[in-house]
């Protein structure tokens, strides 16, 4: 028996770090709209959020929601950075670093007083948007994301990879 040739897909991944996820939640929302279009050429193959989490492998776009707020997340990150070819930085946290990123510009009393948040949660000594981390190739900003320029983002990936 023949088997149809299977498509090729762009094969993506959802990652949140130090946020709200409102993005996420927009992301999902969207897919109320995009989910037949979208499922013959893009396979989200890492998104905890809609699947259950698998092993980190090689993907084309990484989407990546979120401040760095730790050691752990650097690390993390940098693990995503190595396995994608493309990083799209989604929403403001990632994109400017803010409003996660606060608390780098609180007066020394404050660090005092959150000193012991910041040890039990082995947080980073400042918040970093994506970029002082990583290298980013795009950009969507807005808190939450501007779906329009998610929607873009997707449309550009799929262009890129030739199956738009």
């Amino acid at each position: 028996m023949n088997q149809p040739a299977k498509t090729k897909k762009l094969v993506v991944g959802w990652f949140s770090f130090s946020c709200c996820e409102d993005s996420t939640i927009m992301m999902t929302e969207l897919l109320n709209d995009y989910y037949d279009e979208w499922s013959k050429v893009i396979e989200f193959r890492y998104a905890k959020i809609l699947r259950q989490d698998k092993p980190l492998g090689p993907m084309d776009v990484a989407f990546v929601e979120g401040a760095i707020a730790s050691p752990k997340q650097e690390k993390d990150v940098k693990k995503i950075r190595g396995f994608a070819k493309k990083v799209v930085a989604i929403g403001s946290c990632a994109v400017t670093g803010m409003p996660s990123g606060n608390r780098n510009s609180f007066d020394e009393k404050t660090k005092q007083e959150i000193k012991f948040l910041i040890e039990r949660f082995n947080l980073g000594e400042k918040v970093k948007k994506l970029e002082e981390v990583i290298t980013v190739d795009a950009k969507v900003p807005g808190c939450p994301m501007n779906t329009d320029l998610f929607l873009v983002a997707v449309t550009s990936m799929l262009k890129e990879f030739h199956l738009a």
